[in-house]
């Protein structure tokens, strides 16, 4: 699911105040934890609770396997914060993604009071993430992306965060000549429909969403 808060105004036209410096960048094993903690706290604002059941070793296991190539396959990109410019690191080198770095001028002093439980550095906290992975349309003859989650914590929220992490995804999507992206919001979420509509996206009434898991996943696996 994506959840987002509906659109702020963007960092430009927010007045002088205090300065928030933003990351975006590919997530690597050592995230996990906090990925882990993110997707738990995803599944609480999304009152899932009870279909989770992720570890952090399932998701190591599953998303940064050695076949896993980031755009080609799962991807998660992170959005961190600090108070300070961001130094140099190996991030900057990674030729498969270029962190995305941006200045948040916020309108008063801001306190995170989960820093120390999302601190990644010194000085930097993990704010949210989004995951994503190619499909294809057959439709269109062109692969496109289907963004499985988009969470921004609730501290953060009403920033212009979970824009900027849709984007990071959309940009990739016109670099790489992909046809669409794709994705599914719950229906009482209206904060994050709003959100979505006025970037431009449409609803597709049409289409009913289906899933198969549990055991009807393994009866319909062993049917001869």
């Amino acid at each position: 699911m994506a959840p987002a808060a509906p659109p702020s105004p963007t960092p430009e036209t927010t007045p002088s105040g205090h300065q928030l410096f933003t990351r975006i960048r590919l997530a690597t094993p050592s995230d996990i934890p906090h990925i882990h903690k993110l997707i738990h706290q995803m599944a609480v604002f999304e009152r899932l609770t009870h279909l989770f059941s992720a570890t952090e070793s399932s998701l190591s296991a599953t998303l940064f396997s050695p076949t896993v190539q980031p755009f080609h396959s799962f991807t998660i990109l992170l959005l961190e914060a600090s108070t300070t410019l961001f130094p140099v690191s190996t991030f900057d080198s990674n030729p498969l993604f270029k962190p995305l770095t941006e200045v948040v001028n916020l309108r008063l002093p801001f306190e995170d009071p989960e820093r120390d439980t999302f601190k990644s550095t010194d000085d930097v906290t993990v704010v949210g993430f989004v995951m994503f992975f190619p499909n294809y349309s057959t439709f269109l003859g062109k692969p496109g992306f289907y963004v499985e989650n988009l969470y921004v914590r609730e501290c953060y929220r009403r920033m212009g965060f979970g824009k900027m992490l849709f984007c990071a995804v959309t940009k990739e999507a016109v670099k790489m000549k992909y046809g669409r992206v794709d994705w599914v919001v719950l229906d009482w979420n209206v904060n994050a429909l709003r959100f979505y509509q006025e970037m431009g996206a449409e609803i597709v009434e049409e289409y009913k969403f289906f899933r198969l898991t549990g055991k009807p996943l393994q009866a319909s696996g062993h049917t001869h």
